[in-house]
Protein backbone atom coordinates (compact mmCIF):
# COMPACT_ATOMS: atom_id res chain seq x y z
CA UNK A 1 0.00 0.00 0.00
CA UNK A 2 1.47 3.35 -1.06
CA UNK A 3 1.60 6.36 1.27
CA UNK A 4 -0.98 8.18 -0.88
CA UNK A 5 -3.45 5.31 -0.59
CA UNK A 6 -2.70 5.07 3.14
CA UNK A 7 -3.59 8.73 3.72
CA UNK A 8 -6.65 8.51 1.48
CA UNK A 9 -8.06 5.56 3.42
CA UNK A 10 -7.43 7.33 6.74
CA UNK A 11 -9.36 10.33 5.38
CA UNK A 12 -12.17 8.01 4.36
CA UNK A 13 -12.19 6.58 7.89
CA UNK A 14 -12.70 10.07 9.36
CA UNK A 15 -15.53 10.76 6.92
CA UNK A 16 -17.15 7.44 7.80
CA UNK A 17 -17.09 8.12 11.54
CA UNK A 18 -18.44 11.62 10.90
CA UNK A 19 -21.49 10.52 8.93
CA UNK A 20 -22.32 7.91 11.57
CA UNK A 21 -22.17 10.64 14.21
CA UNK A 22 -24.54 12.77 12.14
CA UNK A 23 -27.01 9.87 11.84
CA UNK A 24 -26.81 9.35 15.59
CA UNK A 25 -27.77 13.00 16.25
CA UNK A 26 -30.96 12.70 14.20
CA UNK A 27 -34.30 12.46 16.03
CA UNK A 28 -35.11 9.33 14.02
CA UNK A 29 -32.16 7.12 13.10
CA UNK A 30 -34.16 5.19 10.52
CA UNK A 31 -35.48 8.36 8.87
CA UNK A 32 -31.99 9.90 8.84
CA UNK A 33 -30.61 6.76 7.19
CA UNK A 34 -33.43 6.86 4.65
CA UNK A 35 -32.57 10.48 3.79
CA UNK A 36 -28.88 9.62 3.50
CA UNK A 37 -29.65 6.72 1.17
CA UNK A 38 -32.03 8.74 -0.99
CA UNK A 39 -29.59 11.63 -1.41
CA UNK A 40 -26.75 9.21 -2.13
CA UNK A 41 -28.84 7.41 -4.69
CA UNK A 42 -29.69 10.61 -6.57
CA UNK A 43 -26.06 11.75 -6.52
CA UNK A 44 -24.87 8.31 -7.54
CA UNK A 45 -27.24 8.17 -10.51
CA UNK A 46 -26.09 11.58 -11.75
CA UNK A 47 -22.44 10.55 -11.50
CA UNK A 48 -23.08 7.14 -13.06
CA UNK A 49 -24.73 8.73 -16.11
CA UNK A 50 -21.50 10.66 -16.76
CA UNK A 51 -19.66 7.39 -17.38
CA UNK A 52 -19.99 4.53 -19.86
CA UNK A 53 -22.72 1.96 -19.21
CA UNK A 54 -21.47 -1.04 -17.16
CA UNK A 55 -20.82 -4.26 -19.01
CA UNK A 56 -23.32 -7.06 -18.46
CA UNK A 57 -21.19 -9.08 -16.02
CA UNK A 58 -20.60 -6.00 -13.83
CA UNK A 59 -24.33 -5.75 -13.09
CA UNK A 60 -24.13 -9.02 -11.14
CA UNK A 61 -21.57 -7.46 -8.81
CA UNK A 62 -23.63 -4.29 -8.55
CA UNK A 63 -26.82 -6.18 -7.70
CA UNK A 64 -25.07 -8.11 -4.93
CA UNK A 65 -23.53 -4.87 -3.66
CA UNK A 66 -26.91 -3.14 -3.54
CA UNK A 67 -28.34 -5.94 -1.39
CA UNK A 68 -25.40 -5.87 1.02
CA UNK A 69 -25.44 -2.07 1.34
CA UNK A 70 -29.20 -1.96 1.96
CA UNK A 71 -28.88 -4.65 4.63
CA UNK A 72 -25.93 -2.86 6.21
CA UNK A 73 -27.79 0.43 6.59
CA UNK A 74 -30.92 -1.28 7.88
CA UNK A 75 -29.04 -3.17 10.62
CA UNK A 76 -27.00 -0.09 11.50
CA UNK A 77 -30.04 2.18 11.84
CA UNK A 78 -31.77 -0.32 14.14
CA UNK A 79 -28.58 -0.69 16.19
CA UNK A 80 -28.32 3.07 16.71
CA UNK A 81 -31.88 3.04 18.04
CA UNK A 82 -30.62 0.74 20.81
CA UNK A 83 -27.13 1.98 21.70
CA UNK A 84 -24.53 4.75 21.72
CA UNK A 85 -22.14 5.63 18.91
CA UNK A 86 -19.09 4.50 20.89
CA UNK A 87 -20.63 1.06 21.49
CA UNK A 88 -22.51 0.26 18.29
CA UNK A 89 -19.79 1.50 15.95
CA UNK A 90 -16.94 -0.70 17.25
CA UNK A 91 -19.06 -3.84 17.15
CA UNK A 92 -20.52 -3.06 13.73
CA UNK A 93 -17.13 -2.24 12.23
CA UNK A 94 -14.94 -4.57 14.22
CA UNK A 95 -15.98 -8.03 13.09
CA UNK A 96 -15.92 -7.23 9.37
CA UNK A 97 -12.10 -7.12 8.83
CA UNK A 98 -11.70 -10.52 10.46
CA UNK A 99 -14.31 -12.01 8.11
CA UNK A 100 -12.80 -10.31 5.06
CA UNK A 101 -9.26 -11.43 5.96
CA UNK A 102 -10.28 -15.05 6.38
CA UNK A 103 -12.21 -15.14 3.10
CA UNK A 104 -9.45 -13.25 1.26
CA UNK A 105 -6.82 -15.70 2.48
CA UNK A 106 -8.88 -18.71 1.43
CA UNK A 107 -10.41 -17.58 -1.86
CA UNK A 108 -8.66 -14.52 -3.30
CA UNK A 109 -5.29 -13.83 -4.90
CA UNK A 110 -4.26 -10.79 -2.84
CA UNK A 111 -0.94 -11.32 -1.11
CA UNK A 112 -1.12 -10.39 2.59
CA UNK A 113 2.24 -10.21 4.38
CA UNK A 114 2.69 -11.67 7.90
CA UNK A 115 3.16 -8.18 9.37
CA UNK A 116 -0.11 -7.13 7.77
CA UNK A 117 -1.89 -10.08 9.36
CA UNK A 118 -0.37 -8.96 12.68
CA UNK A 119 -1.68 -5.44 12.03
CA UNK A 120 -5.18 -6.76 11.35
CA UNK A 121 -5.04 -8.92 14.50
CA UNK A 122 -3.94 -5.94 16.60
CA UNK A 123 -6.73 -3.82 15.15
CA UNK A 124 -9.16 -6.61 15.94
CA UNK A 125 -7.96 -6.83 19.54
CA UNK A 126 -8.40 -3.10 20.02
CA UNK A 127 -11.84 -3.24 18.44
CA UNK A 128 -12.93 -6.14 20.65
CA UNK A 129 -11.78 -4.31 23.77
CA UNK A 130 -13.68 -1.22 22.62
CA UNK A 131 -16.86 -3.22 22.06
CA UNK A 132 -17.02 -5.16 25.32
CA UNK A 133 -18.64 -2.23 27.09
CA UNK A 134 -21.97 -3.29 25.60
CA UNK A 135 -21.99 -6.14 28.12
CA UNK A 136 -20.16 -4.44 30.99
CA UNK A 137 -22.00 -1.13 31.35
CA UNK A 138 -25.62 -2.22 31.47
CA UNK A 139 -26.51 -0.89 28.01
CA UNK A 140 -29.20 -2.51 25.88
CA UNK A 141 -27.99 -5.83 24.55
CA UNK A 142 -30.48 -5.63 21.71
CA UNK A 143 -27.89 -3.57 19.84
CA UNK A 144 -25.54 -6.56 19.58
CA UNK A 145 -27.40 -8.70 16.98
CA UNK A 146 -28.14 -5.63 14.88
CA UNK A 147 -24.51 -4.48 15.05
CA UNK A 148 -23.25 -7.97 14.18
CA UNK A 149 -25.69 -8.12 11.28
CA UNK A 150 -24.23 -4.83 10.06
CA UNK A 151 -20.73 -6.32 10.34
CA UNK A 152 -21.73 -9.30 8.18
CA UNK A 153 -23.13 -6.95 5.54
CA UNK A 154 -19.93 -4.88 5.69
CA UNK A 155 -17.80 -7.97 5.08
CA UNK A 156 -20.05 -8.89 2.17
CA UNK A 157 -19.97 -5.56 0.39
CA UNK A 158 -16.24 -5.11 1.03
CA UNK A 159 -15.44 -8.29 -0.87
CA UNK A 160 -18.07 -7.76 -3.57
CA UNK A 161 -17.15 -4.12 -4.22
CA UNK A 162 -13.41 -4.72 -4.20
CA UNK A 163 -13.77 -7.39 -6.86
CA UNK A 164 -16.64 -5.69 -8.68
CA UNK A 165 -14.79 -2.38 -9.07
CA UNK A 166 -11.80 -4.25 -10.47
CA UNK A 167 -14.08 -5.99 -12.97
CA UNK A 168 -15.71 -2.69 -13.91
CA UNK A 169 -12.38 -0.92 -14.36
CA UNK A 170 -13.99 2.37 -13.30
CA UNK A 171 -14.45 2.98 -9.57
CA UNK A 172 -16.47 6.21 -9.99
CA UNK A 173 -18.98 4.56 -12.32
CA UNK A 174 -19.23 1.50 -10.08
CA UNK A 175 -19.86 3.50 -6.90
CA UNK A 176 -22.47 5.63 -8.65
CA UNK A 177 -24.50 2.62 -9.73
CA UNK A 178 -24.15 0.77 -6.44
CA UNK A 179 -25.60 3.71 -4.50
CA UNK A 180 -28.38 4.01 -7.07
CA UNK A 181 -29.32 0.36 -6.57
CA UNK A 182 -28.91 0.72 -2.81
CA UNK A 183 -31.52 3.50 -2.77
CA UNK A 184 -33.90 1.47 -4.94
CA UNK A 185 -33.67 -1.48 -2.54
CA UNK A 186 -33.47 0.31 0.82
CA UNK A 187 -36.34 2.77 0.33
CA UNK A 188 -39.17 0.25 -0.24
CA UNK A 189 -37.71 -1.95 2.52
CA UNK A 190 -38.06 0.86 5.06
CA UNK A 191 -41.61 1.60 3.90
CA UNK A 192 -42.49 -2.08 4.26
CA UNK A 193 -41.06 -2.34 7.78
CA UNK A 194 -41.99 1.06 9.26
CA UNK A 195 -44.52 2.63 6.90
CA UNK A 196 -44.70 6.39 6.35
CA UNK A 197 -43.91 7.00 10.01
CA UNK A 198 -40.50 5.41 9.47
CA UNK A 199 -39.43 8.14 7.05
CA UNK A 200 -41.10 11.15 8.71
CA UNK A 201 -38.39 13.74 9.31
CA UNK A 202 -37.91 17.37 10.25
CA UNK A 203 -35.98 19.95 8.23
CA UNK A 204 -33.07 19.43 10.61
CA UNK A 205 -33.08 15.68 9.92
CA UNK A 206 -33.11 16.37 6.17
CA UNK A 207 -30.12 18.70 6.54
CA UNK A 208 -28.20 16.20 8.68
CA UNK A 209 -29.04 13.38 6.32
CA UNK A 210 -27.87 15.33 3.29
CA UNK A 211 -24.54 16.24 4.89
CA UNK A 212 -24.12 12.67 6.09
CA UNK A 213 -24.81 11.44 2.55
CA UNK A 214 -22.01 13.60 1.14
CA UNK A 215 -19.57 12.33 3.77
CA UNK A 216 -20.65 8.73 3.27
CA UNK A 217 -20.40 8.94 -0.51
CA UNK A 218 -16.93 10.44 -0.36
CA UNK A 219 -15.75 7.92 2.22
CA UNK A 220 -16.86 4.91 0.24
CA UNK A 221 -15.75 6.23 -3.14
CA UNK A 222 -12.24 6.56 -1.70
CA UNK A 223 -12.41 3.08 -0.19
CA UNK A 224 -13.56 1.40 -3.41
CA UNK A 225 -10.82 3.16 -5.38
CA UNK A 226 -8.26 2.04 -2.77
CA UNK A 227 -9.44 -1.57 -3.10
CA UNK A 228 -8.63 -1.45 -6.81
CA UNK A 229 -4.98 -0.60 -6.13
CA UNK A 230 -4.28 -2.31 -2.77
CA UNK A 231 -5.23 -5.61 -1.05
CA UNK A 232 -8.91 -5.65 -0.10
CA UNK A 233 -8.35 -7.09 3.39
CA UNK A 234 -5.71 -4.47 4.21
CA UNK A 235 -7.86 -1.56 3.00
CA UNK A 236 -10.83 -2.91 4.96
CA UNK A 237 -8.76 -3.22 8.14
CA UNK A 238 -7.24 0.24 7.81
CA UNK A 239 -10.71 1.73 7.37
CA UNK A 240 -11.52 0.45 10.85
CA UNK A 241 -9.37 3.22 12.31
CA UNK A 242 -12.63 5.10 11.94
CA UNK A 243 -13.40 3.52 15.32
CA UNK A 244 -10.78 5.77 16.88
CA UNK A 245 -12.40 8.80 15.26
CA UNK A 246 -15.85 7.63 16.38
CA UNK A 247 -14.71 7.28 19.98
CA UNK A 248 -13.29 10.80 19.91
CA UNK A 249 -16.51 12.14 18.41
CA UNK A 250 -18.53 10.27 21.01
CA UNK A 251 -16.40 11.77 23.78
CA UNK A 252 -16.25 15.34 22.45
CA UNK A 253 -19.70 15.66 20.84
CA UNK A 254 -21.96 13.27 22.76
CA UNK A 255 -20.20 13.39 26.13
CA UNK A 256 -19.44 9.65 26.22
CA UNK A 257 -17.24 8.63 29.15
CA UNK A 258 -13.57 8.06 28.25
CA UNK A 259 -12.24 5.31 30.53
CA UNK A 260 -9.02 3.29 30.59
CA UNK A 261 -10.53 0.52 28.50
CA UNK A 262 -11.36 2.90 25.68
CA UNK A 263 -7.94 4.57 25.91
CA UNK A 264 -6.15 1.21 25.72
CA UNK A 265 -8.29 0.13 22.79
CA UNK A 266 -7.40 3.36 20.99
CA UNK A 267 -3.68 2.69 21.54
CA UNK A 268 -4.04 -0.83 20.11
CA UNK A 269 -5.85 0.51 17.06
CA UNK A 270 -3.16 3.11 16.44
CA UNK A 271 -0.55 0.35 16.80
CA UNK A 272 -2.34 -1.66 14.15
CA UNK A 273 -2.30 1.34 11.81
CA UNK A 274 1.45 1.76 12.31
CA UNK A 275 2.03 -1.92 11.48
CA UNK A 276 0.19 -1.52 8.17
CA UNK A 277 2.97 0.87 7.12
CA UNK A 278 5.88 -1.50 7.88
Amino acid sequence: MSFTVFLAVLGAALLHASWNALIKTGASKVASMFILTLVQGCAGFCIAMMHPWPETHVWLWLAASGVFHAGYKLFLAFAYEQGDLSRVYPIARGAAPMMVTLISALLLVDVIKPVEYAAIALLGLGIALMARGAFASGESRKLVPFALGSACMTAGYSLVDGLGAREAGNAAMYVGWLFTLDALLFSPLIFALRGKAGVAASKRDWALGAVAAAASYGAYAIAVWAMTVAPIALVTALRETSILFAVLLGWLVFGDRMDRSKALAAVLIVGGVILTRL
